[in-house]
C-alpha cells in the first residue's frame, strides 16, 4: 500500500505489530499498535514524493503519531467497524484481579523500561497500565497525564489516607503542574509499574507506597500526586 492510496479518516486493521513514532523522521518512538489494532490515516496536504512516514491515529484511544511508510504493507481496511464495549464499575470491579495478574506476569518476564512501548515484554509506565487493561477489554487513553484525567479521583496528595484506596487503582506521580509517571496499586501499601534506569530500575518491579521503602521508593513518593479509580472504558471519538 502506498501513501496515496489511504484515505483519510478511514480505519485500517494491523496485521502485525507496529511503532508509531512522535515525529516524520521516525527515531523516537511514541507508542505501538498491537496486531489487530485500528488506526485512521490523518489528512496531510503537505505530502512531498520523498516521505517516509504518514500521520495516523489510533482509533481505539485516539492517540496520534507517525507510520513509517515501509509499514504500510502492514496494513489492510477495516472489515467490521471498530467494536466499543462499556463496562459497569461493577464489572470493572471484577475484572481487577485479572489486570493484576498480567501485570505480575509481564514481571517475571525478562524485560526492560521502553519509552513507547505499550505491546511488551517492553513497556513504559503508561503502556503498562494501558496493556493490562486492554487484556480484559477496557480501554485506557495512552499517556500517564492523560489517565489521570479520565479516572475517577479517589484522592490527591493533599487528602491521600491509605484506607481510600483498592487494588487496581493507578497511583500518579510527577510534578505540581502534570503527571509523569503511573503505578498500579496492589494492596498491602505497594505497587507495580516500570520505571527506566534513570529511576533506579531498568524494567517493572513492585514498590513501597511509602517514605519507609528504599530508594527508589522514596524517590517516587516524593513525586506522588494522587490516585485514580477505573470506572469506565475510554470511548474513542470519531473521526
Amino acid at each position: 500500500m502506498s501513501p496515496e492510496e489511504l484515505q483519510a479518516n478511514v480505519e485500517y486493521v494491523t496485521e502485525a505489530d507496529l511503532n508509531i513514532y512522535d515525529s516524520p523522521e521516525c527515531k523516537d518512538l511514541s507508542t505501538q499498535a498491537e496486531k489487530g489494532r485500528y488506526l485512521r490515516a490523518m489528512p496531510d496536504l503537505n505530502q512531498t514524493p520523498n516521505q517516509t512516514a504518514v500521520q495516523v491515529c489510533l482509533s481505539e484511544d485516539d492517540y496520534p503519531g507517525w507510520l513509517s511508510i515501509a509499514d504500510l504493507k502492514s496494513l489492510s481496511p477495516a472489515v467490521e467497524p471498530l467494536q466499543i464495549k462499556s463496562f459497569s464499575e461493577a464489572e470493572i470491579k471484577q475484572l481487577i484481579p485479572e489486570v493484576i495478574a498480567f501485570t505480575r506476569k509481564a514481571m517475571q518476564q525478562p524485560n526492560y523500561y521502553l519509552w513507547g512501548g505499550t505491546v511488551g515484554p517492553n513497556f513504559d509506565c503508561s503502556g503498562l497500565m494501558q496493556k493490562a487493561f486492554a487484556s480484559v477489554g477496557i480501554r485506557l487513553p495512552r499517556d500517564a497525564y492523560q489517565q489521570e484525567a479520565f479516572l475517577q479521583e479517589v484522592c490527591t496528595v493533599d487528602n491521600s489516607t491509605a484506607n481510600s484506596l483498592e487494588e487496581g487503582d493507578l497511583i500518579f506521580f510527577g510534578t505540581p503542574q502534570k503527571a509523569t509517571h503511573v503505578g498500579l496499586y496492589l494492596g498491602d501499601n505497594c505497587y507495580i509499574h516500570s520505571s527506566g534506569k534513570d529511576k533506579g530500575r531498568n524494567g517493572i518491579g513492585i514498590d513501597c507506597l511509602s517514605e519507609q521503602g528504599d530508594e527508589v521508593s522514596r524517590s517516587y513518593y516524593k513525586q506522588l500526586r494522587g490516585v485514580g479509580r477505573v470506572v469506565s472504558s475510554y470511548i474513542p471519538q470519531k473521526g
